[in-house]
């Protein structure tokens, strides 16, 4: 999927560009007047790239990416997404958002979506709506513009202001992301519900000594609902919890694809997946929290 095609409008930047703002004023974005396919641009003159690849860029001038996911680890993640290892995290996910969408035309907001995959199955089951993918990664966003033919994709900072206009997304996932509970408020529409998956303390738990990984805190569901309080409430919870056969590649790529990799680098990872069994069982352990505005 691309926003904008030059000389060729896509329809779906007509259903995703309602929902932009400018990140420096707040305005309305829109295309140009003038024959720049390339851009968009808000009434201050404010005028943003839309890259050849798909994705709108929305960052500021000056804006730090330091913990932009590389390439590297979104090619891994792709690889244990597409092997189906976290397919079961994903089917409770859309299940469980799909239900709460109205039939008529909606958003669905995922900040800090990654390469795209858990948007794409919500949108698989929610037919009437538009996804807007949010990443600070602009290899994410390359990802995410051609996960699913009705989503769209932005560069932006899940830290910052996003550039979506006030309580327009009936639904926002934030999916092993990060958040800010004030922006994930606004943006949300009175009657949406904010979908959080977060590791349990027993996620990926076979692989956290052997490969040393860094572990999850056990009391991060708990801080969670903590941290979205009060303005986002408790509606629903779900823990999903399986065992996945990895080879010794995903297992490599598992660790490669999270936090973990800003601290090992491939051939240490292989090394110490070598150990392993090939296959390896894996338990993929995670909350599923549905919230409301308070």
């Amino acid at each position: 999927m691309h926003l904008i095609r030059p000389c060729h409008p896509d329809p779906v930047l007509d259903d995703v560009l309602p929902y932009l703002r400018c990140p420096v004023c707040a305005r309305s974005l829109e295309r140009p007047a003038d024959t720049d396919a390339g851009s968009l641009v808000c009434a201050a003159g404010h005028r943003f790239d839309v890259a050849r690849q798909g994705y709108v860029n929305l960052l500021p001038g000056g804006a730090k990416t330091g913990t932009a996911d590389t390439p590297e680890m979104l090619a891994n993640r792709a690889a244990v997404q597409s092997a189906g290892h976290f397919g079961p995290v994903a089917d409770a996910l859309a299940a469980q958002v799909a239900v709460h969408l109205p039939a008529e035309p909606a958003l669905v907001l995922d900040v800090g979506a990654g390469t795209g995959y858990y948007l794409a199955n919500v949108l698989d089951k929610a037919p009437q709506a538009v996804g807007l993918a949010l990443d600070i990664s602009k290899h994410a966003a390359r990802r995410a513009a051609r996960s699913h033919p009705r989503a769209g994709a932005v560069v932006a900072d899940a830290w910052q202001p996003l550039p979506v206009h006030d309580k327009c997304a009936r639904a926002v996932l934030n999916v092993f992301a990060p958040r800010t509970a004030p922006e994930l408020a606004r943006v949300l529409h009175e009657d949406g519900v904010l979908a959080v998956v977060v590791p349990a303390p027993d996620h990926l738990t076979e692989l956290a000594r052997p490969l040393g990984l860094l572990r999850v805190d056990d009391d991060k569901a708990a801080d969670l609902r903590q941290g979205l309080a009060p303005s986002l409430v408790p509606a629903a919870e779900q823990h999903v919890q399986y065992v996945t056969r990895m080879t010794r590649e995903d297992v490599v790529a598992v660790a490669g694809m999270g936090p973990s990799a800003w601290h090992t680098d491939a051939a240490s990872l292989a090394a110490r997946a070598a150990s392993l069994p090939d296959p390896t069982p894996v338990t993929v352990s995670v909350h599923l929290m549905i919230f409301r505005p308070g």
